[in-house]
């Protein structure tokens, strides 16, 4: 007889798998097929359990994943779960029946061919064991599915997790149940918006003008037209437009793009949901916006009462309409259109957010409102947004300095957005025509010129309502970050060392890309993991103490730290000599503090000195003058990454952290809000960027989690 349980010879997964392969081996031999092409299941798990009474003695089929197996001499009980529950299969010497290759099943003397992670089914009575345990006393199994790799009994790793979720959701049933409710969200509120007239409408998803929000859009290349195409950002004018044909009311749900960094509450790939409805206002809107959160969350939770972010939230009460100005007045006691802008960013300082001194009226009182919106437990609406703050929205027949825009606030979060929308073709295309000169100026996520959209506008557009929001809403429902919220999230592309060993058969080595192909790609190929030997005898520690032998100023240490962190990180990114781009990060202002008038210089101090050689020496000749000659990789990135890094200390002085950065923001300090850090030399890293080669959004993005990592409390 076979041994129900195998015992692996090699404690490895090779060694495991191998021994499963010879599984399916013998089992072919036999002619069992271990793969067949379907199942004859008749009840789930949970019925089994719920209908008990009803099914007791009943013959029932069930089907799903092995999860556990125990031998005790002539009983052999099996735990199968499928996406109901898990079902007890209980097995006893005299009672199953005999191998029978002409129905596929599998004996006593056979059984020790299934394992842990296989898909099998098995049919027999409904019972109880002497234990009281729920059971199905299996006739017969067959083998649905022959797992040749073993679970593991846990995902340790957070990012492994992500990887394998079809790992995650086997072992943690509850990963699986949420997105059991993501689907029923996004089900209540396809119901919800049919129930109230609105069409849904799929849009395109490739686009040739992309527009609706302050983003930067994915490229790609539409073969058959031979044109760059964008993936869209928004669903907003494509809505519209059918707005100008017609429609009343219309809605997509979809999924949209946004080419950013992560965050806990961002992924540049989600699922969101606009809707536009004709003749309506932004007070209309309100209204429905009301009862789909009700209505969705009664759906999904059963409930309309929440306790979340430590606030407790009742959908069901009366939302409170929270008036912008007022609130800011009330708790600061600030007219944040008149009063002056140094003394409201004191307010701010006093309540611990420093965002420096070289601050504007937006930055200053949109975070005032953050101080207060925090607090706001909701449900509410905030209200009457003036116009400089929101740009986008029509404004308020009452009051000209308002706009008529509206954030569901729950939690302390605005969670949606929505206003009354813009259809005055000449103010759409004076608007256009101003974001079309942010983008010219460098902003990758000013908004496109859509003549198209202003054509349609000039036929006409009924005044309308716009709403919008993202799978965001159910994260934060859920209490989740956006990964753990998503069933896929994007990751780099990883293939690890077991792997390999695992498929000798294939190359996993990237093949080198020719220059032409490169030309082609919008975006640089990862560089390979393993960078250069350094070639240069001084070492990292020498460098140190040449640094601290002449520097002394606290800020200025760490800035050389910073920069020698993200040297290396950038080097290892383009296979460069890691040590020596670090070393030179290092050491690039070591006489900034002794001898500020002279500084870049003192070379052959530095070169007789510490010892390093010409190309380091060339790399802090430059990093100072846009005027002087950049020929190495390294010259290129230090005129780059030393001011860049000074950006990035300002940044977090702000947010408090490097992880929490979003690089869309990153990018606008650099690109647009010239008078944050004004000190900072934007040319330099501009021309820095621009010579190195590596895309704007990839470098912003090494240089944060370089200092998230290094930095940022673990």
């Amino acid at each position: 007889m076979s041994k129900v349980v195998a015992e692996n010879t090699d404690s490895s997964l090779i060694g495991q798998r191998e021994l499963r392969l010879q599984k399916v081996q013998k089992l072919r031999e036999m002619g069992i097929d271990p793969y067949p092409s379907r199942g004859a299941r008749t009840h789930f798990a949970q019925q089994i359990e719920e209908k008990f009474n009803e099914l007791e003695n009943s013959d029932a089929t069930v089907a799903g994943r092995v999860m556990n197996l125990r031998s005790h001499g002539k009983l052999i009980f099996l735990d199968l779960a499928d996406e109901t529950g898990t079902v007890q299969i209980y097995i006893k010497h005299d009672t199953i029946k005999p191998t029978d290759i002409k129905n596929q099943t599998l004996g006593w003397d056979d059984l020790g061919l299934i394992d842990i992670g296989d898909h099998i089914q098995a049919t027999g009575k409904v019972t109880k064991t002497q234990s009281g345990q729920t059971s199905i006393l299996a006739e017969t199994t067959q083998i649905l599915s022959k797992s040749i790799r073993p679970l593991p009994t846990e995902l340790e790793d957070k990012e492994d997790r992500f990887r394998r979720r079809y790992l995650d959701m086997t072992l943690h049933p509850e990963v699986r149940e949420r997105f059991r409710r993501r689907s029923k969200f996004w089900q209540a509120v396809r119901e919800f918006m049919n129930s109230k007239g609105f069409v849904e409408i799929n849009i395109p998803v490739l686009e040739h003008v992309t527009g609706g929000a302050d983003a930067k859009p994915f490229v790609t290349h539409y073969d058959a037209l031979d044109q760059d195409f964008y993936l869209r950002i928004s669903h907003e004018l494509p809505l519209k437009r059918l707005l100008g044909a017609g429609f009343d009311k219309v809605y997509d749900i979809g999924v949209r793009f946004r080419n950013e960094g992560f965050s806990d509450e961002h992924l540049p790939e989600h699922i969101a949901m606009e809707w536009y409805w004709a003749y309506a206002d932004a007070k209309q809107g309100m209204e429905l916006t009301k009862e789909m959160f009700r209505y969705v969350m009664q759906q999904v939770y059963g409930t309309q009462k929440f306790q979340m972010k430590g606030f407790e939230v009742d959908l069901s009460q009366e939302w409170q309409e929270i008036q912008y100005l007022e609130i800011i007045k009330e708790r600061f006691g600030v007219d944040v259109l008149t009063e002056d802008v140094n003394k409201m960013n004191e307010i701010l300082k006093k309540n611990g957010v420093d965002l420096g001194d070289d601050v504007n009226r937006n930055r200053v009182v949109d975070n005032l409102w953050k101080l207060i919106r925090k607090t706001l437990p909701g449900p509410a609406f905030l209200v009457g947004i003036p116009k400089e703050f929101s740009p986008l929205a029509k404004t308020n027949v009452e009051n000209p300095s308002l706009t008529d825009r509206f954030h569901p606030i729950i939690a302390g979060s605005e969670l949606a957005n929505a206003y009354s929308e813009l259809n005055d073709p000449v103010d759409q295309l004076e608007r256009f025509l101003e974001q079309e000169k942010l983008r010219e100026g460098g902003d990758a996520e000013a908004q496109m010129l859509d003549i198209d959209f202003v054509e349609m506008l000039e036929y006409g557009m009924p005044p309308a309502c716009g709403f919008g929001l993202s799978e965001r809403v159910f994260w934060f429902f859920e209490n989740v970050t956006a990964k753990e919220g998503t069933p896929f999230p994007q990751l780099k592309s990883e293939i690890d060392n077991l792997t390999k060993k695992i498929y000798p058969q294939i190359n996993f080595e990237r093949e080198e890309k020719t220059a032409e192909t490169l030309e082609m790609e919008p975006k640089k190929m990862s560089a390979p993991l393993i960078s250069q030997q350094s070639t240069m005898e001084t070492t990292r520690e020498q460098a140190s103490e040449f640094l601290h032998k002449y520097v002394s100023t606290d800020y200025l240490l760490h800035h050389s730290e910073m920069v020698a962190a993200v040297m290396e990180a950038v080097a290892k990114h383009l296979n460069e000599d890691a040590d020596k781009w670090y070393i030179t990060g290092l050491i690039h202002d070591w006489d900034f503090d002794q001898w500020p008038t002279e500084h870049p210089g003192r070379y052959d101090q530095l070169q007789n000195e510490l010892g390093v050689d010409d190309e380091v020496i060339g790399a802090i000749k430059g990093h100072g003058d846009l005027g002087f000659p950049r020929e190495t990789k390294m010259q290129k990135a230090l005129l780059a990454l030393d001011e860049l890094s000074g950006l990035f200390y300002a940044y977090m002085k702000m947010v408090g952290n490097y992880k929490d950065m979003k690089i869309s923001s990153v990018q606008k300090k650099l690109n647009k809000e010239l008078n944050f850090a004004a000190k900072i030399d934007r040319n330099y890293i501009k021309t820095g960027v621009s010579e190195l080669g590596v895309p704007e959004e990839e470098l912003l993005t090494i240089v944060r989690d370089t200092f998230a990592s290094k930095y940022d409390p673990s």
